[in-house]
């Protein structure tokens, strides 16, 4: 009788113990977060919040996946035509409206309560609302402003900077007198495009008109690109201008090899660690018949297909809650998304404040399908340009005709 009882006691307790292994299993869920790639702080600080909140959430598991923004958006694509994709993604804001629109982003509102909503900044929560509703959460946001060397460009008679193109181009004259390169041009990979629309807007242009139809191919945009090609010829900017992406054109900067470049906040940061000596300030973009800057986010998004979505929502949560923010965004030297981040410490310097003036003219690149296409267009177009294999005005007016294609119009 007692062997029965005790064989009886141990299945049950069997039993419990697989019951309650399964709804363990049941209540765990594994996270995939692709993250794209800012910096050298960017694996450690996601790898961090990952072991946090699963510290805190016994038994969930989440896994990051490090990629560089080269090939995030061909990654994801891939990834999703695959059934591969992660739960969670940061992608370009701009390239959002073709995830909703392939019906793989998974609405966030239903997620959201008010006091949820009410974290965040209103302009930079926006770009990720599309037809009343929100996809994506600004994990990052940046805007752009010109760097300038103090040095050089006091000897150039401009020690608070240039106020306009014009500025530039007197500053550069003299800087190439004294054997150095005055503006630091981008021809090359992300961002080639928005280097000239810096030009464009500022002489009162636009990429795309009310109409939906390219508009860049005007006289404020032929404008534009002469005035840069110009510079090239002049020797105003660094030789090869085509061999330099984003982050060349900024090395070039932090090494005293050109003496003015248009970036976003976390050129400052980098310049603290990596040249700590070099004296730079901070200025409106130059203005050509107006002021206009340009901002961007990246958004978090949740898609569609995830299998893990509560958990995934609650790592959101996690993550844009104020310290998890603070950390990230302090330390990529991006702009404050949510209120509560604005008022921490890190974010009261010069240089921070300096980029937040700059909103009130900010422009976003447009949530509109064709955009990329349309940037890729302008970028080689800009590219014929520079290396003189197309005059503006003909490089602009088939650029235009292309991205039309690409808008549908």
């Amino acid at each position: 009788m007692q062997v029965r009882l005790t064989q009886r006691l141990t299945r049950a307790a069997v039993a419990l113990t697989v019951m309650g292994l399964a709804g363990f299993s049941a209540q765990a869920e594994t996270v995939r977060v692709t993250v794209a790639f800012y910096s050298d702080q960017t694996e450690p600080y996601f790898k961090k919040m990952a072991e946090a909140f699963e510290k805190a959430n016994p038994g969930n598991t989440i896994k990051i996946e490090m990629v560089n923004w080269d090939t995030l958006q061909q990654k994801l694509q891939t990834d999703i035509s695959g059934g591969t994709n992660a739960d969670l993604a940061i992608i370009g804001t701009r390239w959002l409206l073709d995830f909703v629109k392939d019906d793989m982003a998974e609405p966030l509102d239903s997620y959201m309560d008010p006091a949820f909503k009410g974290r965040f900044i209103g302009t930079f929560l926006a770009p990720g609302q599309i037809s009343g509703k929100t996809f994506g959460l600004p994990i990052a946001a940046s805007a752009r402003a010109l760097y300038y060397n103090k040095e050089t460009l006091t000897k150039a008679g401009f020690a608070n900077g240039p106020k306009t193109w014009d500025d530039v181009v007197a500053a550069s004259k003299k800087i190439k007198a004294s054997g150095g390169y005055g503006f630091g041009l981008q021809g090359k990979e992300i961002e080639t495009d928005v280097y000239w629309y810096y030009s464009l807007w500022t002489n009162g242009g636009d990429v795309v008109g009310k109409d939906g139809k390219a508009a860049f191919a005007s006289p404020a945009g032929i404008k534009a690109a002469t005035l840069y090609k110009s510079m090239i010829d002049q020797g105003l900017t660094q030789p090869g201008v085509t061999n330099y992406s984003r982050e060349d054109v900024q090395n070039l900067f932090k090494q005293g090899r050109v003496s003015m470049v248009i970036s976003a906040p976390f050129l400052a940061k980098q310049i603290k660690k990596e040249a700590p000596t070099l004296k730079y300030g901070i200025a409106p973009v130059p203005m050509g018949t107006t002021n206009a800057t340009y901002a961007v986010t990246d958004s978090m998004v949740m898609f569609k297909n995830s299998k893990a979505k509560k958990t995934a929502w609650k790592f959101l949560d996690f993550l844009f809650t104020k310290e998890p923010r603070v950390a990230f965004t302090s330390g990529e030297g991006f702009l404050p998304t949510t209120k509560e981040e604005a008022t921490a410490p890190q974010f009261a310097d010069p240089d921070t404040k300096a980029f937040v003036a700059l909103l009130p003219t900010a422009r976003f690149a447009p949530t509109i399908t064709g955009w990329e296409d349309t940037a890729k267009a302008v970028s080689d177009a800009m590219q014929a340009v520079y290396l003189g294999k197309a005059k503006p005005a003909e490089a602009l007016k088939a650029a235009a005709r292309e991205a039309d294609k690409a808008l549908g119009k």
